[in-house]
């Protein structure tokens, strides 16, 4: 159930981040200021954005919107602190000298709008009940527990993990199985004098998106995850292969805490006298 659940929420998470991609798209052909005006990295994908641009999908329509319209808007859209500044920021912004079309051109364009629009909040509904089933069925697995009690890891993002690696235990008889499947586990190539290490192609793509989460969130909640993810930076990583590198790391901790039946200790996982980069 879990990992039916989860399947399905990832499709529908990648979904959505496609028809925020084509609306992003379309509206830099023709309508810039929404872009201006919903530029943070969810913009697009926000109540309020979506609400706005179905009700006004050209730049004319948006510039005709008053004070009071706006206002009206983010409060259909949910929206509760802020209002005031947010109407006026936005009313400025849609009032700035903007891109002109054709009159046929601009009502297909504005038509084009309203259908991604719709498509964006039909994958959004589609994945928050999703995430809510998923999360649901998580809880009442007997490993949420362990699984919880890592830094990084909420019940959804733990949801997730348990349906890639399943409660199967002996499915992976020793954590670099595990890391290989998840693809932390670096590949070494060696002929003759010359070694290679590289980044592991093949591997669990579910899997790796949730870790890429998982190692992004835990340096925040874990003095060790930060540490560890400190040593190498200045070891020479660049940002992506010391998440990766960190991402290893908690896969090997998961191991042994699923294989024993004991939540995690952040003293056992980072010992304080470990200063050595992994």
């Amino acid at each position: 159930m879990i990992l039916r659940g989860c399947d399905q929420l990832q499709d529908t998470v990648w979904d959505c981040t496609q028809a925020s991609n084509k609306l992003r798209s379309h509206l830099h052909e023709y309508f810039p200021a929404a872009l201006d005006a919903f530029s943070t990295r969810d913009g697009l994908c926000t109540p309020a954005a979506l609400v706005i641009l179905a009700s006004a999908p050209t730049p004319g329509q948006a510039a005709k919107l008053t004070r009071a319209q706006l206002r009206a808007l983010l409060k259909k859209a949910d929206r509760q602190l802020g209002i005031d500044a947010e109407t006026e920021r936005l009313h400025e912004v849609f009032r700035l000298p903007h891109i002109r079309q054709l009159p046929l051109e601009k009502d297909a364009m504005g038509r084009q709008t309203i259908t991604l629009v719709r498509k964006l909040e039909i994958a959004r509904s589609s994945a928050d009940d999703l995430a809510q089933a998923a999360v649901e069925s998580f809880e009442q697995h007997p490993d949420a527990r362990i699984i919880t009690s890592f830094p990084g890891l909420g019940s959804l993002t733990g949801a997730r993990v348990l349906a890639e690696i399943g409660d199967d235990r002996s499915r992976f008889t020793d954590a670099k199985g595990l890391k290989a499947f998840a693809g932390a586990a670096p590949v070494t190539r060696a002929s003759g004098k010359s070694v290679a290490v590289m980044p592991r192609r093949a591997k669990n793509q579910r899997l790796a998106a949730v870790g890429y989460v998982w190692a992004f969130a835990a340096p925040t909640a874990s003095p060790g995850a930060r540490a560890h993810y400190d040593r190498r930076r200045e070891a020479g990583d660049r940002h992506t292969p010391a998440q990766g590198n960190l991402f290893n790391r908690m896969l090997g901790c998961l191991h042994h805490c699923l294989a024993g039946r004991t939540d995690y200790d952040e003293a056992i996982a980072f010992p304080a006298q470990d200063t050595r980069p992994h």
